[in-house]
């Protein structure tokens, strides 16, 4: 091997060890925050294990190209709990809705690029957190279409930002039962049957908040889920992916189910491929996702997830 070749597969190798111990930190299940903060950035270190690869095939560094194919495979069974997720199985004939859930971001105040992200989603029920003071004024013209509309009280604590509900279809409010977080209610009476959709905004994991913070929060998400124990839907900023510390606590206290995290959501400085879907879309088993996609920008720093519901089919007899 010349000198040359010899510096561009220590170079290339070197370049791995980064998505090696995100790939380790991901597969380890270590629920500590220092580990879990690592585990969120599986999309980003498979894009960079690809275009590795991808270098090292040109140049035909065999060395570099193998242990790429190695971690990428890691990586790839990281990843697979959030990016391929059980859709469920619509119903025959199964009434379906659509949902528009964002993160607006308390300093946005693009009005007009909300107002556009949400009429392109042309959803059935929009549901938007962190509605900073600013946004709050622009609402009738971001939700003019919608019949029915809701919009929260400022949240307890910390700055101060709404959530704002808004259906096609009939809502009523409903009694928030996890005072640990951001997190709002409504009824919506969807051509699927009544679905309870709550809208809820966790801490980060790091700076600011005690490393048990996240997990005090997502067990409130498990409140909600026994509170309305039929159909629901749980949407917002959960700052996880599904496949982390905070997702998984949710899925096993709660039996929900999450929407696929790939493409990514945040932050919108990143390709969708590259960015961490933080912002989730959780289901009851009752609801089949028929879609997930990304919704156009809205002048936030995430980028809204437009779901579709049905029905699920009942599980077969015996």
């Amino acid at each position: 091997m010349s000198r040359a070749r010899l510096i561009l597969t220590v170079t290339g190798l070197l370049l791995l060890c980064a998505p090696a111990v995100i790939a380790a930190a991901a597969l380890s299940g270590i629920g500590h925050r220092w580990v879990d903060i690592l585990a969120q950035f599986v999309a980003s270190a498979m894009l960079g294990t690809v275009l590795v690869g991808a270098m090292a095939v040109i140049l035909r560094l065999w060395v570099a190209t193998a242990m790429s194919a190695a971690i990428g495979a890691l990586l790839l069974v990281a990843g697979a709990p959030q990016w391929f997720p059980p859709k469920g199985t619509a119903a025959p004939d199964a009434a379906a809705f659509s949902l528009y859930s964002a993160n607006v971001w308390i300093g946005n105040r693009d009005v007009a690029a909300l107002a556009r992200s949400v009429a392109a989603a042309d959803a059935d029920v929009v549901v938007l957190i962190e509605v900073g003071e600013p946004m709050v004024g622009g609402l009738d013209r971001v939700l003019g279409a919608y019949p029915h509309r809701w919009t929260g009280p400022i949240r307890p604590g910390g700055r101060a930002s709404r959530q704002a509900f808004a259906s096609r279809y009939p809502l009523r409010p409903v009694a928030g039962v996890a005072t640990q977080m951001d997190s709002r209610g409504a009824v919506v009476e969807t051509p699927a049957g009544p679905v309870t959709v709550v809208g809820v905004h966790l801490t980060r994991p790091w700076p600011y908040r005690i490393q048990w913070e996240q997990i005090r929060q997502a067990q409130g998400v498990a409140g909600w889920r026994a509170a309305y124990p039929g159909p629901l839907i749980v949407a917002g900023d959960f700052n996880s992916v599904s496949s982390a510390r905070v997702g998984r606590q949710i899925q096993a206290e709660t039996g929900l189910i999450p929407a696929p995290g790939w493409p990514g959501t945040w932050p919108t400085a990143l390709p969708s491929a590259a960015a961490m879907t933080i912002d989730q879309v959780y289901r009851s088993p009752d609801l089949a996702l028929v879609e997930r996609r990304l919704g156009q920008r809205n002048g936030s720093d995430h980028r809204p997830v437009i779901t579709r519901f049905a029905r699920a089919a009942p599980p077969p007899a015996g």
